[in-house]
């Protein structure tokens, strides 16, 4: 597989202007009223995110990350009255989302720090009471991880509690920082999918905010097959390229999971040929990903799944999807798991031969980032036209804008 350092040496090519009235800071109400841009193979057209079983293959399968955002901003006051503002990236200590949210005692999580200069006496701690039980939680600043720290927290309470009840209680949720905006009420439900279940996420895998029960509901009735997984989204999915050329960007680890019978009906669509379809670009990653999971196992004797950020476009195997699925479904059977569980820092550039999807549903993103680049490895030099099409037509941007639908299928009938 062969990067087209064209893309990867201008990052001018990945960009346009986004005037900032083209950035939704509120979601449209209900949900699934945005708009939907509608691709195949160059076609254009745009709908209402309720016509979304309308025009999706009747046979698609698709899939969605059914992670769920924490409340992993927590804020502390210093004895001289400071306030500190104490970012959870990623669980450290246990490395596992959720082991981490349910450990007992303490945890220790990879943080950005606001205010860290006036951080000063390294133990804080914030007394509350949570169901009217009084705990107390402290944190202690451990070391420095480049621009992050080691957090340590450690708790107090009479009864059995999580650190994800205390996230829960005293914890924010965290929005994107371009919307540049004080947190309400109405995103604890908004920046949420409906189907969000498996707790974990500092950043909310957004095309799947479009959905409702009534646009499930549709689907089903259509004959669409639905697979969940999860991708717990790292604050990374939002880290700029400062880098002059992509090669040089350090791509985010994220952690993936996911169930033997989710990928046995992956398998059988590859066998029957349907078209699998990747609700957000958190789900496409991890498609990809487990693909190459399937890749690595029959090129190395013992390995750890995880894929690095440019190994597939060195690797000297190329399995087909099926057989790849197939490998992990027999390892899996051989040690008895029903879950998988694995990490990637797969970064999608033009020049990537996509394994496993046949489409895409997932909102505008922005200017020169990485998730534009993953854009543009799918649908190459037309993610200009897609992107002056929804400008002109005054598609909504970013995490709470409009979604598309970017398949490369046979057409659907609309």
């Amino acid at each position: 597989m062969v990067m087209d350092l064209k893309w990867l040496d201008h990052l001018e090519l990945l960009d346009y202007n986004l005037p900032n009235d083209f950035i939704a800071l509120h979601p449209v109400s209900p949900r699934d009223h945005s708009k939907l841009l509608y691709y195949n193979n160059g076609d254009m057209s745009d709908f209402q995110f309720t016509h979304l079983p309308d025009v999706i293959p009747a046979n698609a399968v698709l899939v969605f990350n059914e992670t769920k955002v924490i409340h992993a901003r927590l804020f502390f006051l210093t004895p001289m009255g400071a306030k500190i503002e104490i970012f959870c990236l990623d669980p450290f200590l246990p490395a596992l989302h959720f082991d981490n949210l349910n450990a007992k005692n303490e945890v220790v999580w990879k943080c950005l720090i606001g205010n860290n200069k006036r951080w000063k006496d390294n133990l804080m701690s914030i007394e509350m009471a949570i169901n009217e039980s009084p705990v107390t939680l402290f944190a202690e600043k451990l070391e420095q991880v480049d621009d992050s720290f080691l957090v340590r927290f450690s708790w107090k309470s009479e009864s059995d509690m999580v650190f994800g009840d205390l996230l829960d209680a005293i914890g924010q949720i965290p929005l994107p920082p371009y919307l540049n905006r004080e947190v309400e009420v109405d995103d604890e439900t908004d920046y949420q999918t409906i189907y969000a279940k498996a707790e974990g996420s500092v950043a909310a895998p957004t095309a799947g905010l479009h959905f409702t029960e009534d646009v499930l509901k549709g689907l089903r009735e259509k004959g669409v097959t639905f697979v969940f997984l999860t991708l717990h989204v790292g604050a990374g999915t939002f880290k700029p390229i400062k880098v002059e050329h992509i090669s040089e960007h350090i791509m985010h680890k994220e952690q993936i999971r996911v169930s033997r019978k989710s990928l046995e009906t992956l398998a059988s669509a590859s066998l029957n040929q349907q078209p699998i379809i990747a609700v957000g670009t958190t789900s496409l990653r991890s498609l990809e990903s487990i693909y190459w999971y399937g890749n690595i196992l029959t090129e190395k004797s013992e390995a750890f799944l995880s894929v690095s950020q440019w190994e597939p476009y060195l690797s000297q195997k190329s399995l087909s999807l099926q057989d790849a699925l197939r490998q992990i479904i027999h390892l899996m059977e051989h040690y008895n798991l029903s879950w998988l569980e694995g990490e990637t820092k797969l970064m999608i550039v033009p020049g990537y031969h996509f394994k496993v999807i046949s489409g895409i549903i997932t909102n505008f993103h922005q200017p020169k980032s990485t998730l534009l680049f993953l854009i543009a490895a799918w649908v190459g030099e037309d993610w200009k036209k897609i992107y002056k099409y929804a400008l002109e037509n005054k598609f909504r941007f970013l995490s709470f804008g409009d979604s598309s639908l970017l398949l490369k299928t046979n057409k659907a009938a609309v």
